[in-house]
């Protein structure tokens, strides 16, 4: 048998073969100074991905093939079932890596005895234009900001975590959709240490089949499940739930799906309940569209075309993939 490799990167994938085979895969297979196992989990898909996949004659490609659609949560627990990798990192059909994403996390989890590692974060466009790059969150501060809202940014394709950790905290749980990853990364904090790389590793490419933007299943709930779940966390670190960032992610992901009622509704939800005229200002915006929500977000910024302090530019990786 073949040593075990160091990462065993984990891609959950459903009828996306365009984006699989020009995004996750190629991100994965040009790892630099690591070896790698790629384990994509076919989720029951109808298109031309399992035929794709047979026809790449490379060692490092295994495939687990889902008869039917089980869900995200239940395909990234089926990778990470088999992964053979001491450390485990988990990848988006749809995402960007650079070249030397996991060679950085590795070592910056070593230098900290961290077991898990993340980094900065660039959003891109559906034609993967760069439109901004966000810094890693602080690791030693991490666990109580988790509980209070999502800061990982990047989702699944930014953590990189030891495999004999996420195991015992029994993977992601599949009651979740939507919320899955915040849900780990709680739990990931809680029991154990982070550590972050200060350089942008991860391309998120926002589209109109991102799940945040196609699915319509109820994700207040979840929210609700999640709080109470962590409730006796949340209460020994003395912190509150975040409920006004997570309504405006809500409002924003219709928005960008072009559901611009939707939106507003939320948008002007979250105001009431919230008490927050931020939210209103943007509910009577959301029906003109994305260029003056733009411009809404300017002017709160008090700044127009003045750099964020935190904005780490646009990394020069990028170009590996246009």
């Amino acid at each position: 048998m073949a040593p075990a490799p160091d990462v065993t990167v984990v891609v959950p994938t459903h009828s996306r073969w365009d984006l699989l085979s020009t995004a996750a895969l190629p991100a994965a297979l040009r790892q630099e100074d690591v070896d790698v196992e790629i384990v994509v989990v076919d989720d029951g898909s109808t298109d031309a991905t399992a035929d794709g996949l047979a026809r790449i004659d490379d060692p490092r490609l295994r495939v687990v093939r889902h008869d039917r659609l089980r869900g995200v949560a239940q395909a990234r627990n089926a990778g990470i079932a088999v992964a053979r990798g001491a450390w485990i990192a988990l990848l988006d059909d749809d995402d960007l890596w650079a070249p030397w994403k996991l060679r950085a996390q590795l070592d910056a989890a070593a230098a900290r005895g961290a077991v898990f590692a993340y980094g900065g974060a660039a959003a891109l466009d559906e034609d993967r234009t760069w439109v901004y790059s966000l810094p890693p969150a602080d690791p030693d501060t991490l666990a109580s900001v988790l509980l209070q809202r999502n800061v990982l940014w990047g989702g699944c394709s930014n953590v990189l975590v030891r495999a004999d950790v996420v195991r015992r905290l029994g993977g992601f749980d599949e009651r979740l959709f939507q919320l899955t990853d915040w849900d780990l990364w709680i739990r990931l904090s809680q029991a154990g240490s982070a550590a972050a790389c200060p350089e942008v590793l991860v391309g998120c490419i926002a589209h109109r089949r991102s799940m945040l933007l196609t699915t319509e299943d109820p994700v207040f709930a979840e929210f609700e499940y999640l709080e109470e779940k962590h409730r006796t966390a949340r209460a020994a670190a003395g912190v509150a739930i975040d409920r006004r960032t997570f309504s405006r992610w809500v409002a924003l992901g219709h928005r960008r799906a072009g559901r611009r009622g939707r939106a507003a509704s939320t948008y002007v939800q979250g105001a009431f309940r919230n008490r927050d005229a931020g939210s209103l200002a943007r509910a009577l915006v959301a029906p003109l569209g994305e260029r003056p929500a733009g411009w809404l977000r300017t002017l709160a910024r008090g700044r127009s075309t003045q750099a964020s302090p935190d904005d780490l530019g646009e990394p020069g990786w990028l170009a590996l993939y246009r």
